[in-house]
């Protein structure tokens, strides 16, 4: 069976092309982040493009210990585990409420482009206990993240149609949610790549390519503290079962 591929050719002399550019030019001439939106478009990316992929990966670097992928991760890295097992932990505690939600967030959009009434269609979603996702954050109460990214996608020209829906679903649930639900990471980020013309089954990956460095550190601190096995204090714990009781 033939395995085909359009991103990367070895050569039978060893040289290698990343989308029909020789490697070694892209090492000395292009950066990362460059070099990542050519693999993930097939064309190398605007000044612009560069500029605000790389605010994308840069705002979803790290979000802090507590942090779910943070957590296993490092727990799992306390456990003795390696470097790569412990990563591996962390990128699967990643799912529809942390992370992944910008997946959700990039489907939501696209399917609520065209929606007549917003705000009809936000509170049939919320009566049928429907939660939106890239909205509403378990700390923050305004994700300054988010401010710093749209603001730059208004000076590289990528502040477009899904960038203002953001914005106005915000507004729109404020109105309708007894409780604060702002524009989220997942949110901001969902907007911006869809603006800048990428594909929604991509969204998900934006966020692993941002955070694994920061993953990657948080194992690393972990290893080098020494601080032993993570386990939860048995104060925090709080038993429901039944009592002791005889066979």
């Amino acid at each position: 069976m033939i395995w085909k591929t359009a991103l990367t050719k070895i050569g039978s002399d060893g040289r290698e092309t990343i989308r029909g550019y020789d490697l070694q030019e892209l090492i000395a001439k292009k950066s990362f982040v460059e070099v990542i939106f050519l693999l993930l478009k097939g064309v190398l990316p605007t000044d612009s493009e560069t500029t605000m992929l790389n605010a994308l990966f840069t705002a979803a670097i790290d979000h802090g210990v507590g942090a779910p992928s943070a957590t296993v991760a490092r727990t799992v890295a306390s456990t003795g585990n390696s470097l790569h097992t412990a990563l591996s932990a962390g990128v699967l505690a990643l799912g529809e409420l942390h992370g992944g939600a910008i997946e959700g967030a990039s489907k939501f959009f696209i399917e609520s482009k065209n929606v007549a009434d917003l705000k009809d269609y936000l509170q049939e979603l919320k009566n049928k206990k429907i939660r939106v996702s890239g909205f509403g954050h378990k700390v923050l109460t305004r994700d300054l993240r988010c401010d710093s990214l749209l603001s730059l996608a208004k000076q590289t020209g990528f502040y477009k149609d899904y960038c203002s829906l953001a914005i106005e679903v915000e507004k729109t649930l404020g109105e309708i949610s007894s409780k604060k639900l702002p524009l989220n990471i997942d949110g901001a980020m969902a907007a911006i790549i869809l603006d800048m013309g990428f594909d929604a089954e991509l969204a998900k990956g934006f966020f692993l390519i941002a955070r694994v460095p920061g993953l990657v550190a948080h194992i690393y601190e972990e290893t080098k503290n020494r601080e032993g096995l993570r386990r939860i204090d048995e104060t925090a714990i709080a038993y429901e079962g039944e009592e002791q009781r005889s066979l």
